[in-house]
């Protein structure tokens, strides 16, 4: 008996689970250390791309930068809070422009998401049955969001034209729905030029996302709710959209986000002096940095957008979770 314990005592004192249990510390470290150590390449360039440009347009928000200190921006004097002043002083010409380039870029972003929303939540839809040629149509659908965004935009540049556009051509010589060639670049029809520009780049992209949600909803639902004698609209209605809540969710937001911040379309469409109808906040603020030189304005311009993006998002994600928790509840 005692041999036993001896020799039981000897093995667990040899096996590096008991006695040597430290041993495997240092592996286990290294282990858990090795994902953080792969991701380290590209948190440094997350700082290089993002956070450092970011922080360095937070402290020239505070300086007094033009065109007389471009070349060494950092001799610019310090101008507190001053450029914020000028941005949020909504009786003078400065904050006057900014805020009807806000109110402008709000009604456009509602507008154009709820519309990409619709139509690529309807074409999703419509394309869930099996019939000839769905694989087709649904590659065809994603073509706008495939093209570049330059490319794309250029087209439409040429079809907006006055004289020989395409537009004009069909809604006046064929149609006759307008009494003379419409300008639509110019004028109050630019911010439909580019409304429609914009939902006809984005609705693919939301197709895309609500069709991927629609492979999650059982078909079983659908058969079920047939045999009770549900129509094709209380289907949507009770099981398709209840369903997609959560997809809905993310997908608003980002298309949100990327169209109050969209730079590329409507400075292709318009150029560098955008009309006051389609006076986009992005295109303002680069007017208020590259036309004017007045960098510092439009630093302080560009950190209050984000703040209000961050703010409207803290807002979103908070009332959807509430939303979500209370459901599920």
């Amino acid at each position: 008996m005692t041999t036993t314990v001896s020799a039981e005592a000897t093995v667990r004192k040899d096996t590096p689970g008991a006695a040597g249990g430290p041993r495997r510390r240092p592996g286990r470290i290294r282990r858990i250390g090795l994902p953080y150590l792969l991701l380290l390449p590209a948190l440094l360039l997350e700082l290089l791309v993002h956070l450092v440009p970011m922080v360095i347009g937070v402290v020239m928000s505070f300086k007094e930068l033009t065109q007389f200190y471009i070349r060494d921006w950092g001799t610019a004097p310090w101008a507190g809070l001053d450029n914020y002043a000028l941005s949020v002083d909504f009786n003078a010409p400065v904050g006057e422009a900014l805020l009807h380039s806000f109110l402008v870029t709000v009604a456009f972003t509602l507008l154009s998401v709820g519309l990409c929303w619709l139509i690529g939540t309807a074409a999703a839809i419509c394309m869930q049955d099996t019939f000839r040629g769905r694989g087709l149509l649904r590659a065809l659908f994603l073509v706008p969001y495939a093209l570049p965004v330059y490319a794309a935009v250029i087209t439409w540049v040429f079809m907006f034209q006055h004289d020989n556009g395409l537009v004009n051509h069909v809604l006046h010589d064929q149609l006759h729905l307008t009494d003379k060639p419409s300008f639509w670049l110019i004028g109050d029809n630019s911010f439909y030029a580019l409304l429609t520009v914009s939902v006809w780049k984005g609705w693919p992209f939301a197709f895309l996302i609500v069709m991927a949600g629609l492979q999650n909803i059982p078909r079983e639902l659908y058969e079920a709710a047939a045999l009770d004698g549900a129509g094709m609209w209380q289907q949507i209605r009770r099981i398709t959209l209840p369903s997609l809540s959560p997809v809905n969710q993310v997908l608003v937001l980002v298309l949100f986000l990327w169209t109050f911040n969209d730079f590329n379309t409507p400075y292709v469409l318009f150029g560098k002096g955008a009309p006051e109808a389609a006076d986009l906040i992005s295109v303002h603020i680069y007017q208020a940095s590259f036309v004017t030189w007045n960098f510092g304005a439009g630093s302080a311009m560009s950190v209050l957008l984000l703040l209000f993006l961050l703010a409207v998002t803290g807002v979103y994600l908070a009332v959807t979770s509430r939303g979500r928790r209370t459901s599920d509840a």
